[in-house]
Order: C-alpha cells, then sequence, then structure tokens
C-alpha cells in the first residue's frame, strides 16, 4: 500500500518561532506559527490540515460505500471543525465535527444517513483519530 510523506521544520522558539509545512507530493507548502495555531494569524496549523484530511477522506470514503450500494453522487461537500482544547497541562484535540451535503440522485434520506455514518466510523482518518469525539451531520440536497 501506500506510504505517504510531509514534512515539518520550526526555528525558535514556541511564541516567536515559526515554521513551514510541506507535503510530500508538493501539492502545499506552507507557513505556520503560534498565532495561526492558538491566535488569529495568517498561516496554517496542524488542527487545519486534519481538518482537511478528515474531510478529504470521509467524502471519498461515503463515495466509495455509495457506489458499492449502486448509488453515484453527483456532489459531495464536507466541512471538518477541529476542536483544540486545554487538557491537563497541555492541548488536546477533543472533538472533531464533519458536515457534509451531498447531491446523490435516487437515494432517500435515511439510506444517506446510514452510508455517511458507515463512512464516518470507516474511513482511516476516522479510525485513526478515534480518540477525538467525531460528530456527523448530514444534508441531502
Amino acid at each position: 500500500m501506500a506510504v505517504r510523506s510531509a514534512e515539518a521544520e520550526w526555528k525558535g522558539n514556541l511564541r516567536e518561532g515559526q515554521g513551514t509545512v510541506k507535503l510530500g507530493s508538493g501539492a502545499y507548502e506552507g507557513r505556520y506559527s503560534f498565532a495561526s495555531r492558538f491566535e488569529s494569524g495568517t498561516g496554517t496549523n496542524p488542527e487545519e490540515l486534519i481538518g482537511a484530511a478528515h474531510a478529504g477522506c470521509f467524502s471519498m470514503a461515503l463515495s466509495a460505500g455509495l457506489g458499492r450500494a449502486g448509488f453515484t453522487p453527483t456532489r459531495i461537500h464536507t466541512t471538518a471543525k477541529v476542536h483544540l482544547e486545554k487538557v491537563g497541562e497541555g492541548f488536546g484535540i477533543t472533538k472533531i465535527e464533519l458536515e457534509t451535503e451531498a447531491q446523490i440522485p435516487g437515494i432517500d434520506a435515511k439510506t444517506f444517513q446510514e452510508h455517511a455514518e458507515g463512512a464516518k466510523k470507516n474511513c482511516p482518518v476516522s479510525q485513526a483519530l478515534a480518540g477525538a469525539e467525531i460528530t456527523l451531520q448530514v444534508k441531502l440536497v
């Protein structure tokens, strides 16, 4: 199976330092900092990148499950809101809210909900992040 990579480099202390992250594919490279992670500074942060990975994985897993059941989605759009909160002496990802909206010809709301719940449970990123509470809201359009 595939092995994917990414890298990060940090320079300086926690508050004034800064870093860069780079995807192994070269598709993205960007800066991150204390301000972009814990405040409203410019740049990305690990939680945002986790959110993108989770939204992408969930959308693909949902499409795969629907396809196995004979449905072809026209569109699946997923947002992942990753909550970073103080936990004990440090911080932790405590919750991830998945919100997905999909156009799927010929499917009813109950069947869509069942497939979405299956995708939430079975997508590899959901499984890797199982230590956080993962919620799901779906909308069929």
